[in-house]
């Protein structure tokens, strides 16, 4: 019997976007949180003053690498990270 070898072939993985850093560009920083979440003006603020801060939750990867690219124009430190499957932990 032969050995079979099945693709998969699944939707893209939902990421996270997170804040690590505001550097010094602080304001900058929350106007594009504002941007990116469409909350207003102060919950930007908190959010974007308590690191690490998840920005954005569950969204494709496209979106996710350029809302971390919009981020780092303006200064701050950010990454996507890839959501784990659910039954995984995380670690």
């Amino acid at each position: 019997m032969a050995d079979e070898y099945v693709s998969l072939v699944c939707d893209d993985v939902p990421h996270d976007v997170v804040l690590t850093d505001t550097g010094v560009r602080v304001l900058d920083v929350v106007q594009v949180v504002r941007r990116l979440t469409g909350l207003s003006l102060w919950r930007s603020k908190v959010l974007a003053t308590q690191i690490p801060a998840v920005i954005l939750v569950g969204v494709p990867q496209e979106d996710a690498e350029e809302a971390v690219t919009a981020l780092h124009d303006v200064g701050a430190r950010a990454e996507a990270r890839e959501q784990p499957e659910p039954g995984f932990p995380r670690h």
